[in-house]
């Protein structure tokens, strides 16, 4: 035993230095792997679609080493003229880590007509990808003796309720001006969100202007007419100073638009559900951290569903509904929501994460998940899916080892046998069982107090919630249905029922009315939604709803005071 223990020490010895040599070649490999991800070029253009005699921004980024003063713009030339060149330098230190980003930015001017392409760029070892552009014929605007130019345009001139609509509004100048400013856009029964800000250089009749744009995307809440005011645009000419005294000020510029008309459609009737979704494209897919079919008992992986909507915003899209399966345990994560500005508009996306745990072995079938959503472009109601999945579960060989029969032990001959410090096989394996047993019931109690720690308790109706915020927010409730508001009232009742039951998670009102799952109240509410939905509807009595919400308020507060007899969940009055 001293012998095999000697070369056991030996050997652990010779492996250490290994370890070490093996640890940081290792090492050597990630930060290489990891500067040469850090090394990508990206490259980017403003805008994907351009006039003829306008400009459009190329930004060029590198996070390296890269020297973007020896860019290489020979290829340009054949389609693009090169109006400007400037460079931005930024460095930042996060976590302890410096880091640099260099910017190349160069205005082209376009020399034809047609769907272009800006080539790839080779920078060092690294090559950018290539970019389309359209470029449509010249604006021909008369300007006669106009130096400055205020318009607004929209992208469409009909949506569907809920849909997208973006407003811009376009200052063209061909002389320098200062203090700009433009009157805040304000919509009754919309929500207003304003876009990134572009500008370029515009060539007109062989005279150079500067266009400025403000960008809108609009989404109407309610079917009928949307009027978006005159829009007024104020500057002054700059003179420059003519002394040390001279505080400037020129000549002051006003410029009026003219008011635009929306035509607000409906939700057509045929929309099997209420969660509306007009888009032109509407995308569903998943991520797994672990191949499932890899699981074996115990394990876990991250499942992840993600939506993406255009011309939608990221609260729009449904929450997905892992559905529960006898042999899977899941344990859901909160959604992550958000909206990114492309070319066309926002870009809503949605991402619904749970961690699933087999607790036993055998064959499961994920059911599909089928999201409806009007196509704005066909016209025509389409289903986003992701279709079924069988998964197998295989035992871990604790489990199958747990499972069989001990087997019986041969008599011991004690006489035979040599002085030993070893145990009999019989108690070996009942050791070894107990020891895998107790290792097994440990392993589980760390995964149930990980995950308590990770996620809140489940949202229930007895879970008190912050008084005094959800008792201000129900009076703003009762006041939107006394004033028979209907805008204001859906608005009201998702931010009530997130006070309410801040466990949930309700963006729509069929999400509110699943939550209460009360007859009348799911009525009045789909009462509610046609209403907005349906511009044939004259008014709508708000009086019936509220009603409903007090009693509703009032029995879950009977109901939790059953239940915590010592918290007083609301004070007297509303």
């Amino acid at each position: 035993m001293k012998v095999v223990n000697d070369k056991t020490r030996a050997l652990g010895a010779m492996m250490k230095p290994i370890s070490k040599i093996f640890a940081a070649l290792t090492l050597l490999i990630m930060t290489l792997s990891s500067s040469a991800a850090m090394a990508a070029i990206i490259a980017n253009l403003d805008r994907d679609r351009v006039a003829l005699g306008d400009t459009v921004r190329l930004t060029i980024i590198a996070t390296d080493d890269e020297k973007l003063t020896d860019i290489d713009l020979t290829d340009l030339s054949v389609d693009f003229e090169i109006a400007g060149r400037s460079t931005n330098n930024s460095t930042s230190i996060v976590n302890g880590r410096l880091s640099q980003t260099r910017k190349v930015i160069i205005d082209l001017a376009p020399k034809r007509l047609g769907n272009l392409y800006v080539p790839s760029i080779r920078i060092g070892q690294n090559t950018t990808q290539g970019i389309p552009v359209k470029v449509t014929p010249a604006s021909k605007m008369p300007t006669g003796q106009q130096t400055v130019i205020f318009d607004v345009e929209i992208d469409k001139n009909s949506v569907y309720v809920q849909g997208q609509v973006i407003l811009t509004l376009r200052i063209q100048q061909s002389i320098p001006l200062d203090g700009a400013n433009i009157s805040e856009l304000q919509l009754d029964n919309a929500f207003v969100k304003r876009l990134e800000q572009n500008s370029f250089q515009r060539d007109i009749d062989g005279r150079p202007w500067r266009v400025n744009e403000v960008r809108y995307a609009i989404f109407p809440e309610q079917s009928g007419t949307l009027e978006i005011p005159a829009q007024v645009f104020s500057a002054r000419i700059s003179r420059g100073r003519q002394s040390f005294f001279d505080l400037g000020g020129g000549q002051l510029l006003r410029r009026t638009s003219e008011p635009l008309s929306i035509n607000v459609r409906p939700k057509p009737s045929s929309f099997p559900t209420n969660t509306w979704l007009p888009t032109p494209r509407l995308t569903l897919k998943e991520t797994w951290s672990t191949e499932p079919n890899e699981l074996r008992v115990g394990e876990s992986t991250t499942r992840t569903v993600t939506i993406v909507g255009n011309g939608l915003q990221g609260a729009q899209l449904p929450p997905i509904l892992f559905t529960p399966i006898d042999g899977l345990k899941y344990y859901p994560d909160q959604p992550t929501i958000e909206d990114q500005e492309a070319t066309d508009g926002l870009v809503g996306i949605r991402q619904d994460s749970a961690a699933v745990v087999p607790v036993r072995s055998g064959t499961y079938v994920i059911p599909e998940i089928r999201i409806p959503w009007w196509n704005t472009l066909t016209e025509m109601l389409e289903y986003a899916v992701l279709p079924e999945r069988t998964i197998t579960v295989t035992a871990t060989e604790m489990n199958d080892f747990t499972t069989e029969s001990a087997p019986v032990s041969a008599p011991v001959n004690i006489a035979d046998s040599s002085p030993s410090t070893s145990l009999p096989s019989w108690l070996e394996r009942s050791i070894w069982k107990l020891i895998s047993g107790v290792s097994l019931l440990g392993w589980l109690l760390t995964l149930v107090y990980l995950w308590r720690m990770r996620r809140p308790a489940t949202p229930s109706k007895s879970k008190v919630p912050e008084v005094s915020v959800e008792r201000d927010i129900f009076k703003q409730l009762l006041a939107s249905c006394a004033d028979n508001n209907a805008t204001q009232t859906r608005s009201a009742i998702i931010d009530w029922a997130g006070a309410f039951m801040p466990r949930t998670s309700a963006v729509s009102l069929d999400d509110v009315a699943k939550l209460f799952a009360d007859e009348e109240f799911t009525r009045e509410v789909n009462t509610l939604d046609n209403y907005l939905y349906n511009s044939n509807q004259e008014s709508w009595d708000g009086a019936y709803l509220a009603e409903c919400l007090r009693r509703l308020r009032r029995e879950s507060r009977l109901e939790d005071s059953a239940t915590t007899r010592n918290l007083t969940l609301y004070p007297n009055g509303d």
